[in-house]
């Protein structure tokens, strides 16, 4: 299993509607993240800063990527560009962290 961390950040002024949409996430969404192998997906809100953290355990990088492909994550992109900072395609801006530490 591979661990990854990365960083994004949501509009000041929608906090509570970032939490809101995942909290209402599609199960299609759910199952697609889970047939590209990601277990043990959490998101923190540093609402000083808006900053995202995210964490996902993947089981393997090139499965993982292929998400990105996928019509139901292009949907969901489109569907949180108003919450958040995108790119042109409506991806998260990212910051991919690097692990330099891991305790079990």
């Amino acid at each position: 299993m591979m661990r990854k961390g990365f960083l994004m950040k949501v509009y000041p002024d929608m906090h509570d509607e970032y939490e809101k949409r995942h909290n209402e996430i599609w199960p299609e969404m759910v199952e697609a993240l889970h047939r590209h192998g990601a277990k043990n997906y959490s998101i923190f809100l540093d609402k000083e800063t808006s900053t995202l953290f995210g964490y996902v355990e993947i089981e393997d990088e090139a499965l993982w990527s292929k998400m990105a492909t996928t019509e139901i994550n292009k949907k969901w992109w489109a569907f949180m560009e108003p919450v958040m900072e995108t790119n042109t395609d409506n991806s998260p801006v990212t910051t991919n962290l690097q692990e330099v530490f891991h305790m079990d």
